[in-house]
């Protein structure tokens, strides 16, 4: 990206989707978000949460002064990071869609979203438009736990009120409620010994995660709740009784009591499982983040209600399961609203999104923007 921004928002959306940025890799793709932001004469922080979290950059910050003190600042919150994958991304437009012509990732989550809030804050700029105050924050290793965001110094931000653009769905969706998370990681140690030989003098980790992972109850557990054991790994070789054993598990649930007692829940069963295998086991749960819930009348949900049926959406409030960088802000004190931006199939090689939703997002938050002064 040189010179002046003077492309449209799906050829920034292309450009910024073809910069590989996994987890703690981000550093292209937040140069290129600087260099946007300077060519409009903004200035833009980077924070020192890099190193601390393993990434190559940091988290980015940019605020655009209000016009008049009238009316309510803004925050508006994208990532820059995607899932990992081994595939190159190369854009491929057809029939009024966005698809990588490789079979892998596109990176609409969440590149969609930074193009989106970019090209709305050039359009702010350029155009003198009248706004009570925009930041912008971008940030890292949201697709490992938020991380992130969670580094994030949110002492520094003037707006109380903001957007994330990271659910997957139509536009016109607002996320009322999303859910608690707790992930367990437990590692079992069994006792080693040759499996033809002397089985009996083993004690099996993996006997023990499976006895474990059997005692469990999985998937989708109530309407509100969901528990799932994601990885496991274990073993040398086929014919020694395996001394060590992990799993990675995690709960959600949209009432954050019930993520907690699922959790517990889960850390008997291996405890449990173990104990009948006579192996040891060490647990530790990390609480990723918890649930919160907007209620119709929060002035994040009146303010997107109204710029979204301004846009001729009709408006859908959503509950979902899933994490976004919106439980960080609203955790402490940032009343953040999530809302679906047209991203289709995330997390796959189906990946995709409209040209028509990628331009949609962008007068979506410039009616944001405009709503916000009233």
């Amino acid at each position: 990206m040189t010179g002046l921004p003077a492309g449209s928002v799906v050829d920034l959306f292309c450009e910024l989707a073809a910069i590989s940025s996994p987890p703690g890799r981000e550093r292209p793709v937040a140069d290129a978000v600087a260099a946007y932001l300077h060519a409009l004469g903004l200035e833009v922080a980077e924070d020192d949460t890099g190193p601390e979290l393993g990434s190559d950059c940091g988290n980015l910050y940019c605020r655009v002064p209000a016009s008049s003190e009238a009316g309510m600042p803004l925050v508006f919150c994208a990532h820059m990071d995607t899932v990992a994958s081994d595939v190159p991304v190369r854009p491929l437009i057809e029939g009024g869609m966005i698809r990588n012509a490789e079979p892998g990732i596109l990176g609409a989550d969440n590149k969609a979203a930074v193009a989106a809030m970019l090209q709305a804050v050039r359009d702010v700029v350029r155009g003198g438009l009248p706004h009570a105050g925009i930041e912008l924050v971008i940030t890292t290793q949201e697709e490992v736990g938020l991380r992130g965001a969670k580094a994030f110094d949110v002492s520094q931000l003037h707006a109380r009120h903001g957007y994330v653009f990271d659910h997957a769905g139509a536009i016109g969706g607002i996320v009322m409620r999303a859910p608690s998370q707790f992930t367990i990681y437990a590692e079992f140690t069994g006792r080693p010994a040759h499996a033809g030989i002397a089985p009996e003098q083993g004690r099996s980790a993996i006997a023990a995660a499976a006895r474990a992972i059997a005692e469990m109850r999985l998937g989708r557990l109530d309407e509100q709740t969901t528990a799932s054991v994601g990885v496991i790994a274990g073993g040398s070789a086929r014919n020694v009784v395996p001394e060590h054993c992990s799993i990675e598990a995690e709960a959600r649930s949209l009432d954050h009591e019930k993520a907690r007692r699922t959790t517990q829940l889960m850390v008997d069963a291996i405890q449990h499982g173990a104990s009948i295998e006579e192996c040891g086991v060490e647990t530790r749960i990390v609480p990723e983040y918890e649930a919160y819930r907007l209620r119709r009348s929060d002035p994040v949900v009146t303010l997107a209600t109204r710029a979204l049926e301004a846009r001729g959406h009709s408006v859908e409030l959503l509950a979902t399961g899933g994490g976004a960088d919106a439980h960080i802000f609203n955790a402490r004190g940032i009343e953040c609203a999530n809302l679906p931006n047209g991203m289709a199939q995330i997390h796959t090689a189906d990946e995709h999104i409209a040209v028509a939703d990628v331009e949609e997002m962008v007068r979506v938050a410039l009616a944001l923007i405009d709503g916000a002064r009233h």
